[in-house]
């Protein structure tokens, strides 16, 4: 006895299944390129927390040697790379803005405006060591 099975024959899907199919992948995208966007500028101010963490050690180290902090930043050994701007590859521009006998602070500031709106993004560390963003891109 043989047992034969029907086997269904399909054509396809229809216009109206592939359009929710476009749109609900349309609404997914809306919804994960903005988020994707934060992720890429946290990622590019990572590079101002190690820089200013760097300046930090060399400054400390220094202050260890010389019982003064350095108002220069050749002087504790910090090497800039070259700026975007200039043809090279680093996005913040590192600085020293308050030293004295008691402490410092150094900024690490944007030359590239990341989310296209004018605000430059700023991040700053001082003697304890303790980066924090001072004006947000």
């Amino acid at each position: 006895m043989k047992i034969y099975k029907r086997i269904k024959l399909e054509n396809g899907f229809t216009l109206t299944e592939l359009l929710v199919v476009i749109v609900i992948i349309g609404i997914l995208a809306a919804l994960t390129i903005p988020k994707f966007m934060n992720v890429t500028t946290r990622a590019k101010t990572t590079e101002a927390k190690l820089m200013l963490k760097q300046v930090y050690s060399l400054q400390r180290a220094y202050y260890l040697e010389n019982d003064i902090y350095s108002e220069n930043l050749e002087a504790i050994g910090f090497e800039h790379d070259k700026l975007k701007t200039d043809g090279g590859g680093a996005r913040y521009l590192i600085e020293l803005k308050e030293v004295d006998a008691m402490g410092f602070k150094a900024t690490a500031t944007a030359v590239i405006d990341f989310d296209k709106d004018g605000i430059f993004n700023v991040w700053e560390i001082d003697h304890e060591g303790l980066p924090r963003q001072i004006v947000a891109d």
